[in-house]
């Protein structure tokens, strides 16, 4: 297992005020940190690469589209749009050195038509998606989409969702991404929604109910990590936490009160939790 700290809950954007953070997280023990991945240039990247090497840290990628690059969208010149929005961002990935790319980029995040999907946007879905994971495939790069709860997204919002676009998309660069925050939301049956997932999981987020430090609010750790463990899974666990350090992130997670003593805090804290329940269920 590779443990890994998403860099979202000090920066949207890489910057030289993250570089004493890279340090205490690499000091603190873990083995990467997933970079936010908006603001898209490759030569930026190729020199954060660069950067995280030095510091010794191992790396994923979090991305996003929205509503003018929207992958499902009915006007075909928005979704090519996005079709090029994945790609450069898996070619940034590339540069970054990471390799994998995970979040909801399978449709605009935020948006909503008032309904679920339709046959069509489902086929575009896919379709513009097979396109990315093709290009995928030339940079050793692999997507893994994301079901986000109903309030962020209505193209997919559990694993039962997520196979499915997975198994229509049809292509080994294209796997999912399981999120505990998501699942607490959405999902009946958490061992039934791993289990689910498990043929095509590519990239695991450890959340809390409240998007502070994971274990110490209501989401079920021990049917997730019972269920995580009985899939085999063995690739990152990252924790995905929110709190006031970036004002848009902030407006944009809705987080609007502190709920713990500090960053660096709950880093080492979620960090002990996931090597200990993971540890649990080796011995």
């Amino acid at each position: 297992m590779k443990f890994g700290m998403n860099l979202l809950l000090w920066t949207a954007h890489l910057d030289d005020s993250i570089l004493p953070v890279l340090d205490r997280l690499k000091k603190m023990g873990y083995d990467g940190v997933e970079v936010p991945m908006f603001e898209l240039n490759e030569e930026f990247y190729g020199k954060w690469g660069k950067r995280l090497d030095d510091a010794g840290l191992e790396r994923t990628a979090v991305t996003v589209r929205t509503d003018a690059d929207n992958p499902v969208s009915p006007d075909a010149a928005i979704r090519a749009k996005g079709v090029a929005g994945n790609k450069l961002a898996v070619d940034c990935c590339e540069a970054l050195g990471a390799v994998t790319m995970c979040g909801p980029f399978h449709s605009a995040l935020g948006s909503f038509s008032g309904a679920g999907p339709t046959k069509d946007e489902w086929k575009w879905g896919v379709e513009t998606m097979r396109e990315v994971a093709e290009h995928a495939a030339k940079t050793g790069v692999t997507l893994t989409v994301e079901a986000v709860n109903r309030f962020e997204c209505y193209m997919m919002n559990c694993m039962q969702d997520a196979a499915r676009f997975v198994q229509d998309v049809a292509h080994p660069r294209c796997k999912l991404m399981y999120d505990t925050f998501h699942s607490n939301i959405e999902e009946k049956n958490i061992p039934a929604a791993i289990a689910t997932a498990a043929p095509h999981l590519g990239h695991v987020h450890i959340s809390e109910n409240d998007r502070s430090t994971p274990g110490k609010g209501n989401v079920r750790w021990a049917e997730n990590f019972d269920a995580l463990a009985k899939t085999g899974y063995d690739g990152w666990m990252v924790v995905e936490a929110f709190g006031l350090a970036m004002p848009e992130v902030a407006a944009a997670t809705k987080i609007w009160r502190r709920m713990y003593e500090s960053e660096d805090q709950l880093a080492s804290d979620a960090l002990a939790f996931m090597k200990s329940e993971t540890a649990k269920r080796r011995s």
